[in-house]
């Protein structure tokens, strides 16, 4: 590898994959959560009650992956889950106050942090590193792989302590 442009970039997708782990290890240490339990808390707490299918769509998830984190998020007691009053098919998700509570104590995501960041960018700039990193995942054969918008390394519906690192694949969503 005699390139040093070559070496620079893999140096900086390294940076990116650790920056990945860190922050999920950081979220884990405070919280106990992975990135993606957290995104899906935050976002039943932002609709104050929704259903699975709603939070699935909305973070562009896999109905399944959804149905993993809820049952994780239920078990741990940070959500509720009750049938629909008018349509008992359907399952209402609901916040309870020690999620809420975790919510508060939990570091910012390393991706709301991205996404700040990125929004501040010109246009252009964002049509660049977007370009970019497309033709990255095409030169690494990743451009069939289903993924969240979610800056984790992991599989989206693991659970923290079944691993977390970067490497472990990408999760139903």
């Amino acid at each position: 590898m005699e390139n040093p442009i070559t070496k620079a970039a893999l140096r900086a997708i390294r940076r990116v994959l650790r920056a990945a782990d860190r922050g999920g290890r950081k979220l884990a240490s405070a919280t106990g959560l992975t990135p993606s339990q957290v995104l899906v808390l935050q976002e039943i707490e932002r609709r104050r009650e929704s259903t699975p299918t709603a939070i699935a769509s909305t973070l562009q998830f896999g109905q399944a992956t959804i149905t993993n984190i809820v049952d994780r998020l239920v078990a741990d007691e940070l959500v509720t889950r009750r049938r629909g009053e008018r349509d008992r098919r359907q399952m209402l998700l609901r916040i309870t106050d020690t999620g809420r509570a975790m919510l508060e104590t939990a570091p910012d995501l390393l991706q709301n942090q991205f996404q700040d960041r990125f929004d501040a960018l010109p246009a252009w700039e964002q049509a660049m590193i977007l370009a970019a990193l497309e033709r990255l995942g095409e030169l690494l054969d990743a451009t069939d792989i289903d993924a969240a918008p979610l800056l984790d390394g992991g599989a989206i519906d693991r659970s923290v302590d079944s691993g977390g690192g970067a490497g472990h694949g990408e999760g139903a969503a």
